[in-house]
């Protein structure tokens, strides 16, 4: 049999204080090490280190500074002419993007035609923004019947041709510039209905929407107060990426003869008025089409970068 002596477990003399926590405060265990942020500025911090999307909100803001102001350092009118100036190529001290073939100043027609597309872009999405999330909070929100009703509707109009739709418009009403506007969000505002529309079905039977239900609320509060706030993000999204694309229709119905007419000119026409000539006088054609591609671009660009920045899925 083992002695008593054997029976002793070892390190018989440590005490409590040996099993201390070696370098760690616990009274400072609940202390928030980073700052507080909401979503918002979650996003927007994630938005700031996308170097590409600043770059492009940063060239989006020098073109709408630059269509609204570039034109005043300019001490050509938009619409003088001079026949014994046509067709100048670009020059420092004179015409800076040279002249068309009736001796028009193209610097100053070209930020002006900026300014005719960007009004259509800004208006065309305004307009979609408004009509299609109503449109589609209403489907989203009620579904069943009404979500069948509304959505075949929308199909059915999505189902038109596009160009079609803009032909009739035009040989009903006279061309201008709302009538450009009117003929793209005819069906233009259909895509936004349906992001919505999914997002609305998603959110209604999340907890948040079952209490404020419960607590009496009633269909327009639920779906204004708390769905569509929710919502934003995509919405905001849909909507960034809607201005480039109607700006490109723009420019191709004005390239088609069907936009804006003489004697005011936008992007898309002077591209068009510029075809004859352009193996001769690559400046009337140069200018302009720069001008769009970088806008398009810049839209586009930044819409992904804040896709990325409000998609919670990307959230390191």
């Amino acid at each position: 049999m083992a002695s008593d002596k054997n029976l002793v477990p070892q390190h018989a003399d440590l005490t409590p204080d040996d099993f201390r926590k070696v370098g760690i405060d616990e009274r400072k265990a609940e202390v928030i090490q980073r700052e507080s942020l909401s979503a918002w500025r979650d996003s927007w911090e994630r938005l700031r280190q996308n170097k590409m999307a600043m770059t492009a909100l940063g060239v989006l803001g020098l073109i709408v500074l630059a269509a609204i102001f570039a034109p005043m350092f300019s001490k050509y009118n938009y619409y003088s002419n001079d026949l014994l100036a046509t067709n100048k190529p670009p020059s420092l001290s004179d015409h800076w993007f040279g002249t068309d073939d009736l001796g028009r100043d193209i610097f100053v027609r070209t930020w002006y035609g900026a300014r005719i597309s960007l009004i259509v872009g800004l208006a065309a999405a305004a307009i979609d923004l408004f009509i299609g999330v109503i449109y589609g909070g209403i489907m989203g929100y009620f579904g069943g019947r009404v979500d069948n009703i509304m959505n075949k509707i929308s199909e059915i109009l999505y189902s038109i041709p596009y160009l079609l739709v803009v032909i009739l418009l035009l040989v009903v009403l006279e061309p201008s510039l709302g009538t450009i506007i009117l003929a793209l969000t005819i069906t233009g505002w259909i895509t936004m209905s349906w992001i919505v529309r999914g997002e609305i079905m998603q959110l209604k039977n999340r907890e948040f929407v079952l209490a404020s239900r419960s607590m009496g609320a009633g269909s327009k509060r639920l779906l204004f107060k708390h769905l569509l706030p929710n919502a934003v993000g995509p919405i905001i999204v849909t909507i960034t990426l809607s201005v480039p694309n109607a700006i490109f229709a723009e420019a191709f119905l004005s390239f088609l003869g069907l936009g804006v007419q003489a004697p005011v000119a936008s992007l898309g026409s002077m591209i068009n008025d510029s075809l004859t000539g352009w193996l001769y006088y690559p400046w009337r054609f140069l200018f302009p089409a720069i001008l769009i591609s970088l806008t398009m671009l810049s839209f586009n660009i930044f819409g992904d970068g804040l896709r990325d920045a409000l998609d919670p899925k990307l959230k390191k």
